[in-house]
């Protein structure tokens, strides 16, 4: 039988850069989120799929690529068995014109359109249940990756297939309001990915989008998400008037008031925020508070995993390195910085690599160059090179570091790493 080559794969691959090595790795990688069992692929893993010998991995590859590229797998070139290799790949809209307006897209969501003559088919809590399945795959991603565009992309189509489900029939109020919800969800994931690769004008145009969804749900939690995101987002824009506003939203959900694990997290970006804008008081304040609420949490309280997945202590004391950093309070901030590496999760890679950056710039400030370029060279060249935050957060180390040390051996050792990051990226 004769082959086709994986054209589609070969052309993803370059645009981002991935040899079949690289990839090979990146899929074990997600396999083992999948599965607890680290992948077995290797180079030559990949070219049997560029080269078509394999044509449809197995189903947790399937998976793995999709964790890692944000894409479906018939997107990437492979055929499902049975499918003629020959058929054409569906043809790509303009992410324009599928995107829905927020009144009349949503609305017309909402109707049942069924067909003359044909019994409607009823949607139900396990149509529910699956594709808030797929919830769970876009927040491992995020904490791995970070910032990706084809995550934002993949979730910003899972919340088109949660509204495109509301079309397909009869639900009862409950559905249809959890249908909502996942939308919302999957929305104020793109957003996120948007935020932290700093493309702040698609942000703010899926926060719109999940902000109406999550009204449409009546959801409390995915309304704290959105607004406390939205907090955030302000917070890096240097807006940190619209930060607190947008964050004060968050925090007047009675949720916060029935569940100290999200009062906790609100007080945190909180203080986050009270550092940006330089306000010492209000800062030690809301910090302060957090920790009491956080000490308050019930830990085995039934949560939303996008919660569960990363709030705890590493990531409170990893907003309050961000707060005091930006105080110019450098030894407090060194501080919670070794607090937070020390317990933060093992999969949350994004999270570990920006909290090394901040250590490196704390430490730098407090005129230890050599300690601060050895943290500074623990950050992964994936992250150093891909993450839009880590980059620039580098980039900005660098720059510190040749302006206070200059001529000095500790910037040539970072002159050769960094150089070797563009080697191997």
């Amino acid at each position: 039988m004769t082959t086709t080559r994986n054209t589609v794969l070969e052309a993803w691959m370059k645009d981002h850069g991935y040899s079949s090595n690289r990839l090979a790795e990146a899929v074990n990688t997600a396999i083992e989120q999948l599965t607890g069992r680290v992948g077995g692929h290797d180079g030559s893993s990949v070219r049997d799929w560029k080269s078509g010998r394999v044509r449809w991995p197995k189903a947790a590859t399937r998976r793995a690529l999709e964790i890692v590229t944000g894409l479906p797998a018939t997107e990437l070139g492979f055929v499902p068995r049975g499918r003629a290799q020959s058929a054409p790949a569906p043809q790509q809209e303009d992410p324009d014109m599928k995107r829905r307006t927020l009144v009349g897209g949503i609305a017309a969501a909402a109707a049942v359109a069924a067909a003359p003559g044909t019994a409607p088919r009823h949607i139900g809590m396990s149509d529910v249940d699956r594709i808030q399945g797929r919830f769970a795959e876009i927040i491992a991603s995020d904490h791995r990756h970070g910032g990706q565009l084809g995550i934002e992309q993949r979730a910003a189509a899972l919340a088109d297939e949660a509204l495109n489900l509301q079309n397909s029939g009869s639900a009862t109020q409950r559905v249809r309001s959890r249908l909502y919800a996942c939308a919302a969800g999957f929305r104020s994931s793109a957003m996120w990915a948007a935020i932290d690769g700093r493309r702040y004008d698609d942000a703010q145009r899926h926060m719109r989008e999940a902000q109406a969804l999550a009204e449409m749900s009546g959801d409390q939690a995915i309304k704290f998400r959105i607004w406390s995101h939205a907090g955030t987002m302000y917070r890096h824009l240097g807006r940190p008037g619209d930060a607190l506003a947008a964050n004060d939203v968050a925090r007047g959900l009675h949720l916060t008031r029935r569940d100290p694990l999200f009062a906790s997290l609100g007080l945190a970006r909180q203080g986050a925020i009270h550092g940006a804008a330089q306000d010492r008081t209000s800062t030690r304040r809301a910090f302060d508070q957090a920790q009491d609420a956080l000490d308050r949490a019930e830990r085995e309280a039934p949560r939303p995993v996008w919660l569960t997945a990363f709030y705890d202590q590493a990531e409170l004391n990893s907003l309050a390195l961000s707060a005091h950093l930006a105080l110019g309070e450098y030894p407090t901030a060194e501080a919670h910085a070794h607090q937070c590496l020390s317990a933060l999760r093992p999969y949350m890679a994004r999270s570990r690599a920006i909290a090394t950056t901040r250590l490196a710039h704390a430490q730098l400030a407090q005129g230890d160059a050599e300690a601060a370029v050895a943290s500074a060279m623990k950050v992964p060249s994936s992250a150093a090179t891909q993450h839009a935050r880590v980059s620039r957060m580098l980039q900005e180390f660098g720059a510190a570091l040749r302006a206070t040390a200059h001529g000095s051996s500790t910037v040539q050792t970072w002159t050769e790493h960094t150089a070797a990051w563009r080697t191997s990226a």
